[in-house]
């Protein structure tokens, strides 16, 4: 029969083992968010629709222009986020020029910051460094940070510094000093002003020092909305109002509740152990401890995914509440170190279960791209030979790595925007930046503004209809219907060139040959 002191060596040995396992799997997908990474500063064309107007905040601001603009004269750009994120880029522009390589590069870097300082949390928390490689290994490996996380897009930006915010708002047990405060407080407005949607973080915070301390509270939410409202107004007033136009009124999307209901069911699936674990967390506060920071953030963050129910909105709405639920989870490892201290048989039953459900979720989110030589061999020995990309999420348009086939497309449909006279109406921002041409238009924003009567498309339509675009590029079409209309009465398909999996329609003007 073993002895007792057998039996114990033999149960580290098992812990140790599984948390060895844990810490490979998910720096595992730190090098799987690398190789993604690197695909995309090597793809020199929009992978998301998006990207391209984003860079063109950054090059606006570059050129000393701003990007909030009048939108009913060419090029009729509207632009629909906050310029934090593209003031960040500027320097990356001038480096690198118009180029997507500035944004992704800003973008990747903040997500990789964002993961650091998530481990750093948990692990200090938990005094032991394999949660902390966990937790920070959780945050590239949720199926949304690896999507969006290395395009160039302001979101991830948003969530770092909403998570530097909350971290520094924490230090505290009881309530943020002065310094946290002022400190978070700025970290807050910098997630405001990278993008709208860290007003769910504000609310959080503010429930939660409203449950700490009601006055002091009420004191920084009035400052707070004061010093941001007065900053709103400044630029309001900068930009002869366009800024309003673009960025409250050109976000007031249709809600589908089809669509915040099928993320919201997807988000779960994706991410069920840290969900559950941070549950855990907030219910065990609610009756037998007090509301955290962390708790606070979680609820708020969730309810926020609502938000996903735009259109136009996906995934990344929901990326918030991915990080807030990691950092609770990470709380609630830490906790349950201190509820079985003491308790033998309850710490080796943790010990075995907590690694076990934390491998678990590293299968939930299972993604990888199978077409690069590092993960080819993963690829065969899991029988996924034959397909570009896997990934739990099952269909997306985002996580594969562009080939060079669709480059070399890329390049024809550059060759022909830069061949053609006069500007171009391209739908994606680079074909015009890559031709040397100024980018027309943002579909989507005009379709917005639009939808809300807040555009007179008359003007563009014009220039459509007197043929002053020599070349015509449509992917989705996003565009106002008359606008669409005129399109189809005043030009005529050349070309479908496949690129990244989708198809661009290219058009003349009728009366060339």
């Amino acid at each position: 029969m073993a002895t007792p002191s057998l039996l114990s060596k033999l149960s580290e040995r098992l812990v140790s083992s599984l948390w060895t396992l844990v810490v490979l799997v998910y720096l595992a997908y730190g090098a799987i968010f690398g190789i993604y990474a690197v695909s995309l500063f090597q793809f020199p064309f929009d992978y998301d629709q998006g990207e391209g107007f984003e860079l063109l905040d950054a090059i606006y601001f570059a050129r000393g222009e701003w990007p909030y603009r009048d939108i009913e004269t060419y090029p009729f750009y509207a632009s629909n986020y906050p310029p934090l994120f593209h003031l960040l880029a500027v320097p990356l522009v001038w480096i690198f020029g118009p180029r997507l390589i500035a944004g992704r590069l800003l973008s990747t870097a903040a997500t990789i910051a964002l993961a650091v300082a998530v481990g750093l949390a948990v692990g200090r928390w938990t005094r032991r460094w394999e949660p902390g490689i966990w937790a920070g290994g959780m945050v590239l490996a949720s199926n949304y940070v690896y999507h969006i996380g290395p395009l160039s897009r302001s979101h991830m930006m948003m969530v770092l510094f909403e998570t530097l915010a909350v971290l520094t708002l924490a230090r505290e047990e009881d309530f943020p000093s002065r310094r946290s405060l002022l400190l978070g407080s700025l970290a807050l407005t910098a997630a405001g002003w990278t993008k709208q949607h860290a007003i769910v973080t504000v609310l959080a915070v503010f429930a939660y020092l409203f449950l700490r301390r009601p006055r002091v509270a009420l004191a920084w939410g009035v400052s707070f909305a004061a010093v941001n409202l007065a900053l709103f107004a400044l630029l309001n007033l900068a930009t002869g109002g366009y800024w309003f136009l673009h960025i409250i009124e050109a976000n007031i999307n249709e809600y589908d509740y089809r669509q915040a209901f099928f993320l919201y069911s997807q988000w779960f699936r994706l991410h069920a152990v840290v969900l559950f674990l941070t549950a855990a967390l907030v219910l065990y506060e609610l009756y037998a401890d007090r509301l955290s920071i962390f708790s606070m953030w979680a609820v708020f963050a969730t309810a926020g995914g609502a938000l996903a129910g735009k259109w136009g909105a996906g995934e990344s709405y929901f990326i918030t509440a991915v990080v807030a639920a990691i950092l609770a989870a990470g709380r609630l490892l830490a906790r349950i170190e201190g509820w079985t201290a003491g308790r033998p048989a309850g710490r080796a039953i943790a010990a075995v279960l907590i690694p076990l459900a934390l491998l678990h979720q590293a299968a939930r989110v299972f993604h990888l791209p199978t077409d690069h030589p590092w993960t080819a061999p993963v690829a065969r020995w899991l029988g996924l030979e034959g397909v570009r990309y896997v990934d739990t999420v099952e269909y997306t348009q985002l996580g594969h790595l562009p080939t060079a086939e669709d480059i070399r497309n890329g390049w024809r449909i550059v060759e022909m925007v830069r061949e053609a006279p006069g500007p171009a109406f391209t739908e994606e921002a680079s074909w015009a930046l890559w031709a040397g041409k100024e980018p027309v238009t943002n579909p989507t924003q005009l379709l917005n503004l639009y939808k809300n009567r807040k555009l007179n498309p008359e003007p563009l339509i014009r220039m459509i209809r007197a043929q002053a675009f020599g070349i015509v590029v449509l992917r989705a079409q996003f565009y106002p219907q008359p606008v669409l209309d005129a399109i189809g009465q005043a030009y005529r398909p050349i070309a479908d060139i496949p690129m990244n999996g989708f198809i661009y329609r290219l058009l003349i003007p009728r009366h060339l040959p």
